[in-house]
């Protein structure tokens, strides 16, 4: 029986993506046996929505409607809606049972994000691309619950 794919954000692999041209590689022995099974799908949904690395940082906005902000006041809404886009494709098409995201970012939150003043206040919620592979049903863990993801499959 094939094991299911893990999608994974791809700045936790150590691919320098986030927004301010940095990683946050996590050396852990589950997710290298995962990459060495080749089981583990990368992507960065602001990359893939077409931001830039570096980018300013964005988050998402207290609104009516789903908007995300950056600190120089761009909206940056549609960038990361196709990211979130692009994202749910991959996981489907490479049949990704779970996916483990960037903890307080404004794609990858799956429990906390930034409350959108930019002053590093944390508030509970979850990033764009996070909800969009929720509602398609693709559990998403953060960085600091790979216990719980190796549970969950």
């Amino acid at each position: 029986m094939n094991k299911p794919n893990i999608l994974i954000s791809a700045c936790l692999l150590g691919n320098p993506v986030r927004y301010d041209g940095s990683d946050l590689f996590i050396d852990h022995p589950l997710l290298k046996a995962w990459q060495e099974e080749g089981r583990l799908i990368s992507i960065c949904p602001e990359v893939a929505g077409g931001l830039s690395t570096p980018r300013a940082p964005a988050e998402i906005v207290p609104s009516d409607t789903l908007k995300i902000i950056d600190s120089n006041d761009l909206d940056v809404s549609k960038e990361f809606i196709a990211g979130a886009q692009k994202t749910l494709e991959l996981a489907l098409k490479n049949n990704c049972a779970i996916a483990i995201m960037t903890e307080s970012s404004p794609s990858c939150g799956s429990n906390t994000i930034y409350d959108g003043s930019f002053s590093g206040t944390k508030k509970d919620g979850v990033g764009v691309t996070t909800a969009l592979l929720e509602k398609n049903g693709i559990q998403v863990f953060n960085q600091h619950q790979l216990d719980k993801a190796i549970s969950y499959l």
